[in-house]
């Protein structure tokens, strides 16, 4: 396994981040696997070397994060060893300020989930969203004292548009608190956004990417169709992938990749990927597995170089969409 900088800061990473919301219950969503089927995939993780688990408050309301923590103390994993991110904004219950980034909402998020991971601290807390109804001011001030306190050793962001976390970053700035180390964004073969303003941002401010849905929801490995869907249950019951993909284009894309994996002798999935790792100033896809070979492409990813003229083959397709993940 290799391992990079998260951003600026001394923190490592494996450069291969295992996201959980995978895992949990069935309940929140047809596709996700409960905990004796999750477990296998954090002992492969672990066994591989990566140390960088990514979750958040709402994956499966809160047990996404108790299944995370119950692994890694089973497996033996020293604290210390573990790289733990969780986030905060979404709702968890129907009351109004069980949600968004109030500084009452972001101290009640962070005990509740210290105690389904039970631990004493994330390595990483993120905000999940843009607060559009809370000061920034307050949101950042609130993470600051969460810094301050211990429970906190790093802050970071997720899915907002670029002059936003610009914002955020002035502030921090300015009022001398804590300040966003890594974003974590929407990118991929079939959605390259974020290429306009947010990652040259990034790179100018030293800020760690860890994009989420790296293969676009699984779109990109080639087992979606246009007559039917495709035969996985998350193909057939994911809708956001049918509102987010299915163009024409989309799949010129992955006739693409198809292409160079078969040319290659490798899957759809490692080629995708290895496109993601080759983008400059990205430190660690989140990939989440549901199968054994999940894992198994991402880690062989990181070996496979794509060449100038395969670079260029996998971005010709691409044409600008509208804005997803964000607005």
């Amino acid at each position: 396994m290799d391992y990079q900088r998260l951003g600026s800061t001394g923190l490592k990473v494996s450069r291969i981040c295992l996201g959980t919301m995978t895992y949990g219950s069935k309940q929140w969503r047809e596709w996700v696997l409960e905990e004796p089927e999750a477990r296998p995939f954090f002992r492969q993780a672990v066994e591989a070397g990566i140390n960088f688990f990514d979750t958040a408050d709402m994956y499966s309301l809160g047990l996404s994060e108790e299944i995370l923590g119950r692994a890694l103390k089973d497996l033996s994993v020293p604290r210390d060893r573990a790289v733990i991110a969780t986030k905060v904004f979404q709702p968890m219950s129907d009351d109004p300020n069980d949600r968004g980034l109030s500084r009452k909402h972001i101290f009640h998020s962070i005990d509740r989930s210290l105690k389904r991971l039970g631990t004493d601290f994330v390595d990483l807390y993120q905000i999940h969203r843009f607060d559009y109804e809370t000061p920034i001011e307050e949101t950042l001030l609130a993470l600051h004292d969460l810094v301050k306190a211990g429970k906190v050793r790093y802050i970071g962001a997720s899915a907002m548009f670029a002059w936003q976390f610009m914002k955020m970053l002035a502030v921090s700035e300015q009022l001398k608190l804590s300040r966003f180390v890594s974003m974590q964004n929407y990118y991929n073969l079939v959605y390259r956004e974020e290429e306009r303003e947010m990652l040259p941002l990034r790179r100018a401010e030293g800020i760690g990417v860890i994009p989420f849905s790296p293969l676009a929801r699984g779109f990109v490995v080639g087992n979606r169709r246009k007559e039917d869907l495709g035969e996985t249950v998350r193909a057939k019951t994911d809708e956001l992938s049918r509102r987010q993909y299915y163009r024409p284009k989309d799949f010129e894309i992955v006739d693409q990749v198809s292409q160079i994996a078969k040319n290659r002798g490798v899957s759809n999935a490692q080629v995708a990927l290895a496109w993601v790792l080759q983008q400059p100033g990205i430190t660690s896809p989140i990939i989440g597995a549901s199968k054994e070979h999940h894992l198994q492409d991402a880690i062989a990813a990181l070996s496979i170089r794509l060449d100038d003229a395969e670079l260029k083959a996998l971005a010709a397709a691409y044409e600008p969409r509208a804005i997803i993940g964000h607005a």
